[in-house]
C-alpha cells in the first residue's frame, strides 16, 4: 500500500497518550491545520503527514513508490537537484532557530513552522468549533487536489519500457547525497579540515616621512590598538603643538604610512588643532577587518568546501554570514543544492582567512568547512560541470532482474530531460501562468495571479493577506497581514503601496530580479516539456529530418542524410525566444500554435521591459547519466545510514555493514548529471513514478483510510 510517513521529533503519536503535548490556541488555526492526522507546515518546503514514527538520529520521511502501468505514471515523487519538491521538516542549526537568518525575520506563528507540537487530539479537533464559524475541516487530499500533475506541465513520456517497482526514497536525508563536480571535472569532497600555512611575504619598503619621530611611543601604542580594534574609542586625537601646515602634513603621512587602514583629519577645538585618526569604514570596520592587512601575495578569495546536512545552500550561507558578520553577497558559489540531503560544494568568500572559517567548525551544526585555498577569483553560477548523486531507495519491491533492466536502460539510453515539477510551483497558481501573463504584458492579471485568494493549502498569514487584498484592494492593509514582508507577495504589495496600482510594472520590480525571471523561465520550461513530449510521440527515439543539433553554440537543421548519422542524444529542442530557430518538421510548427493559443507571437518575443525579453536557448531532449553504478544491499536496522559520508570518513567512523541475509532490501545507485538537469527525472525513469505532489497525495490517501 502506498504511503507517506514523516515525523519532526520522537514525541508520542497515540492521540490518547496523556504524555502528548496539548494543542494550544486551537481556534486560531486555519482549517488545514485542524486536520486530525495532517499538519502542513510549508507545502513547498515541508510535507508532514502525522502517522507512526520511529526514533533515529535525523528527521525522516518515508515515501512509498508503487509501480504504475507502463506510460501511466502514478506514484509519489523524488527530490532532485537543484530544487527539491518534497523535503523534510524545516529544521536547521540551533543558531538559525534562535536568531533567525539575515534574510528571514523571526517566525511569528511558530506552530506553523515546526516549532510547536505536531500532534493533535482527534477529540479536540471536533469540539468547540461550531461557534467559531469556520468551515468543515478539509482533508489533505482535498487541499492538494488543486495542484499540478505531470500532465499539466507536459511530462508524459518514458525512454524505456521496463516495469516499474516500488521503494522508499529519502527515508533519511542521508539517503540522498550530492557532490558538486567542479569546472575541472573533479568530484568535490570534504577530506581536509586543516588550515593552509601562510606564505612568507617579502616586506615592501615603505617610504618613511622625513621625521620618523613625529609620533610619541604613547601615540604609537594608541594608534596600534586602534588599528587592531583593541581601542574601544572611535578615534585617536593628537594635538599639533607646532601648528604649521608642513608639520601637520608630516603627521598625517606618518599615521597613514605606518598604520594602513587608518584615515586622518584635522579638527580645531577651543583654539587648538588636533589630528584625528580613525577607521575609514567607521564602526562597520569592526565587522569587516578583512579590508585591512591582507597580504598582497595571498589570493583575494578564500575558497573552501562546504559540507551540509538537511539545509539548503542559502540557509547555510546565511548562517555563515551571521557568524562572520558579513553580507551574504560576499559569498559566491556555482550552484544551489538540495535541502533534504547531504551535499558537498565549493564556496568562495572575499578576504576572510581560512583560520577564521576553520574556527566556525567548533560551533556549526550540520555544516562543516574544509579544503581551504586562496585564489584571485570568485565562483560564478553555472561554472560547475554538474553534480554526482548517491541515492538510496529502501524497501524496493523489484526483483534483481527488474532493477538490472531499469538501471541498464538508464545507463545506456538515459531519460527524458524534462524540467522537474519544482520548476512550476506547488500552489494552485502555477508559476508558468504568471510568466505567461508577464509575456502578454497583462500586468493586472500578474497582480491578480500572485495576490488573489487560491484554493488549497497555504500558511494562515498568506490566506489572511489574500483575503484582505480581495476585499479592499488596499496594498497597505494587505501588507499588514504579513509578518514577513520579504515574500513575493509582500514585496509586490510594498511596490504597489509605494508606486500605486497604476504603475504595476515598477511595483513588480520590487521583487528581486531572479524571482521575477523565474516566472517567465517557468513558462519557457512548460512549453519545452510539452513540445518534447510531442516530439517523442511523433518520431520516437531516433533523429529525423528537421531536427536540430548544435554546431558550436548555433543550431543546425538536419537533412535526411545527416539525420541517419545522428543519435537521439545529439538532438536539441529550443526554449522559445527571439534568438532561436525551430525544428522544420511538423512538431516545430507546433511551437507557433502553442504560443498563439496562449496569446503570444512567436515572431515577437521581445518585451517592452528588457528583462522580460526572451532570447531563448537549446536543451538536449535525452540525457544519459555518466558514471552510473548500482548495487542491491540488504540490512536489518532501518535507522542506520547506508552511505559513508565525507564527514564520517573524517571522523574515522566505520562504513555501513550490510547483512547478506538482512530482512530489508535497498537499491544504492550513483550517477553524474550535467548542470540544470533534474535528478528527479532520472529516478522517475527508473521507478516509473509521477513526481507531482497532487498525484502522491491521491495515492497516499488510502493509507489514512
Amino acid at each position: 500500500m502506498p504511503y507517506v510517513r514523516a515525523h519532526m521529533d520522537p514525541q508520542p503519536t497515540d492521540p490518547n497518550d496523556p504524555a502528548r503535548p496539548p494543542v494550544t490556541d486551537h481556534r486560531r488555526r486555519p482549517a488545514y491545520l485542524r486536520c486530525a492526522r495532517v499538519k502542513l507546515c510549508s507545502v513547498k518546503k515541508c510535507l508532514q503527514v502525522i502517522g507512526s514514527s520511529e526514533r533515529g538520529r535525523d528527521p525522516q520521511i518515508y515515501t512509498r513508490f508503487s509501480p504504475p502501468q507502463l506510460n501511466k505514471p502514478s506514484a509519489p515523487m523524488a527530490d532532485s537537484e537543484p530544487d527539491p519538491v518534497l523535503v523534510g521538516e524545516k529544521r536547521g542549526c540551533p543558531e538559525d532557530e534562535e536568531e533567525g537568518t539575515l534574510t528571514k525575520k523571526p517566525r511569528v506563528e511558530k506552530d506553523q513552522e515546526n516549532g510547536g507540537p505536531p500532534h493533535h487530539r482527534e477529540e479536540d479537533e471536533t469540539t468547540g468549533e461550531a461557534s467559531d464559524g469556520e468551515e468543515e475541516v478539509e482533508t489533505f487530499a482535498d487541499m492538494m487536489k488543486h495542484g499540478l500533475t505531470e500532465l499539466d506541465v507536459g511530462i508524459l513520456k518514458y525512454v524505456s519500457d521496463h516495469e516499474g517497482f516500488s521503494g522508499i526514497l529519502k527515508e533519511r536525508y542521508s539517503d540522498f547525497v550530492v557532490n558538486e563536480i567542479s569546472k575541472q571535472g573533479k568530484i568535490v569532497h570534504l577530506d581536509d579540515l586543516s588550515v593552509p600555512p601562510e606564505a612568507e611575504e617579502v616586506p615592501e619598503v615603505e617610504p618613511q616621512p622625513e621625521d620618523s619621530d613625529v609620533l610619541t611611543e604613547e601615540q604609537k601604542k594608541q594608534l596600534g590598538e586602534l588599528q587592531l580594534f583593541k581601542n574601544k574609542e572611535d578615534n585617536v586625537s593628537i594635538e599639533v603643538i607646532d601648528d604649521t601646515k608642513e608639520k601637520r602634513t608630516v603627521v598625517h603621512k606618518a599615521i597613514k604610512t605606518q598604520y594602513p587602514g587608518l584615515e586622518t583629519k584635522t579638527e580645531e577645538r577651543e583654539g587648538r588643532k588636533f589630528i584625528v585618526a580613525y577607521h575609514a569604514a567607521g564602526k562597520k570596520a569592526l565587522a569587516a577587518p578583512r579590508k585591512h592587512f591582507w597580504p598582497k601575495n595571498r589570493g583575494t578569495f578564500c575558497h573552501f568546501v562546504l559540507y551540509k546536512e538537511n539545509k539548503d545552500t542559502m540557509d547555510a550561507i546565511n548562517v555563515l554570514s551571521k557568524f562572520l558578520r558579513l553580507r551574504p553577497n560576499m559569498f559566491s558559489y556555482m550552484g544551489t543544492k538540495d535541502k533534504r540531503a547531504i551535499t558537498v560544494q565549493e564556496i568562495a568568500v572575499l578576504k576572510i582567512t581560512a583560520e577564521r572559517l576553520s574556527h566556525l567548525n567548533k560551533c556549526l551544526i550540520n555544516l562543516k568547512l574544509g579544503n581551504f585555498s586562496y585564489k584571485n577569483h570568485p565562483l560564478k553560477l553555472g561554472e560547475l560541470q554538474g553534480n554526482h548523486f548517491t541515492v538510496i531507495i529502501r524497501n524496493i519491491s523489484g526483483t534483481d532482474e527488474q532493477v538490472q533492466q531499469a538501471l541498464t536502460s538508464l545507463k545506456q539510453t538515459g531519460f527524458v530531460n524534462y524540467y522537474g515539477m519544482q520548476r512550476f510551483g506547488t500552489t494552485a497558481v502555477p508559476t508558468h501562468h504568471v510568466g505567461r501573463a508577464i509575456l502578454k504584458d497583462n500586468w493586472k492579471e500578474v497582480v491578480d495571479l500572485i495576490l488573489k485568494p487560491r484554493p488549497g493549502a497555504e500558511k494562515e498569514f498568506l490566506v489572511r493577506c489574500r483575503e484582505e487584498w480581495a476585499k479592499t484592494q488596499d496594498p497597505e492593509a494587505a501588507l499588514k497581514k504579513l509578518p514577513n514582508k520579504r515574500c513575493v507577495e509582500g514585496q509586490l504589495l510594498r511596490g504597489l503601496s509605494m508606486y500605486g496600482k497604476k504603475n504595476i510594472v515598477t511595483a513588480f520590480g520590487m521583487i528581486p530580479r531572479n524571482n521575477r525571471l523565474m516566472y517567465i523561465h517557468s513558462y519557457q520550461s512548460a512549453v519545452w516539456n510539452t513540445m518534447v513530449s510531442r516530439r517523442i510521440e511523433a518520431f520516437g527515439l531516433k533523429a529525423v529530418e528537421g531536427d536540430l543539433v548544435l554546431k558550436g553554440t548555433a543550431a543546425h537543421v538536419l537533412s535526411a542524410a545527416e539525420a541517419e548519422a545522428c543519435s537521439i542524444h545529439d538532438i536539441v529542442m529550443p526554449l522559445p525566444g527571439f534568438d532561436v530557430i525551430y525544428p522544420s518538421h511538423p512538431v516545430g510548427k507546433g511551437y507557433r500554435e502553442l504560443l498563439s493559443a496562449d496569446g503570444l507571437d512567436i515572431d515577437n518575443m521581445r518585451h517592452n521591459v528588457k528583462d522580460y525579453s526572451l532570447a531563448g536557448a537549446y536543451r538536449r531532449i535525452i540525457i544519459r547519466p555518466s558514471e552510473v553504478t548500482w548495487e542491491i544491499v540488504q540490512y536489518d536496522d532501518p535507522k542506520i545510514s547506508l552511505v559513508h559520508s565525507d564527514f564520517e570518513k573524517l571522523e574515522n567512523k566505520p562504513a555501513p555493514v550490510f547483512n547478506k541475509e538482512g530482512k530489508y532490501r535497498a537499491l544504492r545507485m550513483e550517477f553524474s548529471l550535467p548542470p540544470s538537469t533534474y535528478a528527479t527525472m532520472a529516478i522517475r525513469e527508473v521507478l516509473k513514478l509521477d513526481t507531482s505532489i497532487k498525484k502522491q497525495t491521491q495515492l497516499n490517501t488510502t493509507w489514512f483510510n
